[in-house]
């Protein structure tokens, strides 16, 4: 895989932790510790998103 297929492997995964947050945040019933562990997960991908681009 190359660098750039990797970075955008990344970015699909924020977006779709991004989705799923945004779900979460507005559903009953859904843990705020399940919503911090995604937000977790979602700044983890930034931060090496950022490495790798060198942003």
């Amino acid at each position: 895989m190359s660098l750039g297929s990797h970075i955008e492997e990344l970015k699909k995964k924020h977006q779709d932790l991004s989705t799923k947050v945004d779900r979460a945040q507005r559903a009953p019933g859904v843990s705020t510790l399940d919503v911090a562990e995604m937000k977790k997960q979602k700044l983890r991908l930034k931060e090496e998103i950022a490495r790798l681009t060198g942003v």
